[in-house]
């Protein structure tokens, strides 16, 4: 495993920041790893990359256990904080130069991070010039460096512009083919793009952990959006099994919720026909992660 954690704790003095999570991590996953705000993300991160210690618990990082064995657990993790640090005075090869000597690698492998994050056009400018895209690419470059096995990305694409967000969630997406990947986020759209896994924490404890594709499928309710030719009731469903919401967009148009994991499509449409009704738009509308996000962290 690339990443195993086992039943770690933390407490900032009476807050518990994480309560006793685990799981574990193969190598080539890209994992995408949600909570509100203050569900314990950065924590767990910075537990990961040795930055700070866990009250209980273990956690290894390629083999390497994170509180006895730092120094091999770094040289394994390429980690790029939420707030990525840049000296803004520094051009960029100098920057990256001065982390090479840090971590003793060639001074050729500036060159190809260079060019693996798209950083060329912009690579004779100082740090403090770029954009935030850019700087973003900078704090890429640097934790790929020493051509870690494992990247952990802490809010990698925060206050990106749209064509930024594509930029970089295309470029973690590339890197990923070849490294395992530990993403947080805030956005759900890039967990679907990017990622495979997903991993929710709500207030320090582990709320999900599944195949992102297995999770969406696994919604037993579902919404089907149908269009009549003419005007209908919430009265006139009842015969329908397993509906338990209707929902009256316009004059013609319904939301239909059904408790099921069957897909309900056809129900509908035997039932317009039984009627005499006549359907002009049919469609399933599946639970997005946002939705089903919401509901895994939903204040109790």
């Amino acid at each position: 495993m690339s990443i195993e954690v086992q039943n770690i704790s933390k407490n900032y003095g009476a807050q518990k920041a994480l309560d006793n999570i685990s799981f574990s991590i193969k190598k080539g996953e890209i994992v995408g790893f949600l909570g509100p705000n203050g569900a314990g993300k950065s924590t767990l991160m910075k537990i990961l990359t040795t930055y700070i210690t866990a009250d209980e618990g273990e956690a290894k990082v390629n083999g390497h256990d994170v509180s006895n064995d730092t120094k091999n657990v770094q040289k394994s993790v390429g980690y790029l904080p939420e707030h990525n640090p840049l000296y803004l005075d520094l051009y960029i090869r100098e920057y990256l130069a001065f982390n090479a000597d840090i971590y003793k690698v060639s001074k050729s492998r500036i060159e190809e991070v260079i060019q693996l994050t798209g950083l060329t056009p912009e690579s004779s400018k100082k740090i403090g010039q770029l954009s935030k895209g850019y700087r973003q690419r900078v704090g890429l470059a640097c934790a790929l460096l020493h051509d870690p096995e494992v990247l952990i990305l802490d809010e990698p694409t925060t206050g990106l512009d749209p064509n930024q967000l594509v930029e970089i969630r295309e470029l973690i997406k590339n890197i990923g083919k070849n490294k395992t990947v530990f993403l947080s986020t805030h956005i759900m759209q890039e967990v679907e793009a990017i990622c495979e896994r997903v991993i929710i924490i709500n207030n320090g404890k582990l709320v999900t952990d599944k195949n992102l594709n297995t999770l969406v499928k696994e919604q037993a309710e579902q919404t089907i959006e149908v269009e009549f030719d003419q005007l209908l009731s919430s009265t006139d469903f009842a015969t329908l099994e397993n509906l338990t919401n209707t929902n009256k967009i316009n004059d013609f148009t319904w939301e239909l919720t059904f408790e099921s994991d069957e897909d309900k499509r056809g129900k509908v449409f035997d039932f317009a026909q039984e009627k005499g009704f006549k359907i002009l738009q049919l469609s399933l509308k599946n639970k997005n992660l946002e939705q089903i996000f919401r509901e895994k962290t939903a204040k109790k």
